[in-house]
């Protein structure tokens, strides 16, 4: 009769042996880590759905529109308030973007009134300086 006994050993340290770039548990500190002080944390853009509000709204109504076709209403319903929530968001979005455009008009047309500005000062110092020449 043969064992298997010492089988298994061999090969679970053959599968778990360590020169195959896997890292072992002495590698890394088991609390070493703190994770209260957020260290080195990104977080990925908060609204990463909301570029896509357009095509999120137009993949919600398609299933919104297949689940009624199908005689679901909860669910259709359900996918009409996600189409609705998106809209909203797309809605808030060009707000924000003419918002943005207006103040960058203002700030553009503030900038050449202060450069007309400069440009007239600019004469009238040289016409001052040869009216007393």
């Amino acid at each position: 009769m043969v064992t298997f006994r010492n089988n298994n050993n061999v090969r679970r340290n053959n599968f778990r042996r360590n020169d195959r770039g896997f890292k072992s548990n002495l590698d890394r500190p088991k609390y070493g880590s703190n994770f209260s002080k957020n260290e080195n944390f990104q977080r990925k853009s908060p609204g990463r759905n909301n570029h896509n509000a357009s095509k999120l709204i137009e993949k919600y109504s398609n299933l919104a529109r297949e689940a009624l076709s199908t005689g679901d209403k909860i669910l259709s319903e359900n996918y009409f308030q996600h189409a609705d929530h998106f809209t909203r968001v797309l809605n808030y979005q060009d707000a924000q973007r003419k918002i943005n455009s207006q103040n960058n008009d203002q700030s553009k047309s503030q900038q050449n009134m202060s450069e007309a500005d400069n440009e007239l000062n600019d004469t009238n110092d040289k016409n001052s300086i040869t009216q007393i020449k």
